[in-house]
């Protein structure tokens, strides 16, 4: 169980880093100046949420649960965690129209997300039925 963890936050923060190098790639290209400070914390911020995804996949180990289940309680934990940092951090404004547009930019990008996982799983479980015919 240890190692899963650790094999998985692993994977969490290498994603926090591509992201969070896409977002300076960005930064450079716009010439937007920011202080070391404020990339620190941001990184930390992007470090944090790419940890709690990582570890928030154990939902999907959950065998007993139904799918639906699954994905009612990832999603829901996932927003209020994902809002809870982005209040905290700064990313989202803490007014309605700043949030109602981070909610659906949110719901958005999951949803990219569990489509992407959704087919490649499908695809991966049609090769595996062809092999075995």
């Amino acid at each position: 169980m240890v190692v899963e963890l650790l094999k998985r936050g692993i994977v969490g923060i290498g994603f926090a880093g591509i992201f969070t190098f896409i977002a300076l790639t960005i930064m450079k290209i716009v010439e937007v100046e920011a202080s070391v400070d404020e990339v620190w914390l941001n990184m930390l911020g992007s470090l944090i949420v790419g940890i709690y995804f990582s570890f928030a996949s154990f939902i999907f180990d959950k065998n007993e649960w139904s799918l639906l289940k699954q994905i009612g309680l990832h999603f829901t934990l996932s927003i209020v965690v994902y809002f809870a940092l982005a209040f905290g951090f700064g990313w989202v404004p803490a007014d309605p129209i700043s949030i109602s547009i981070g909610v659906v930019i949110f719901i958005i990008i999951y949803l990219i997300f569990w489509f992407s996982i959704r087919s490649y799983l499908k695809k991966m479980a049609s090769s595996m039925n062809d092999a075995v015919k």
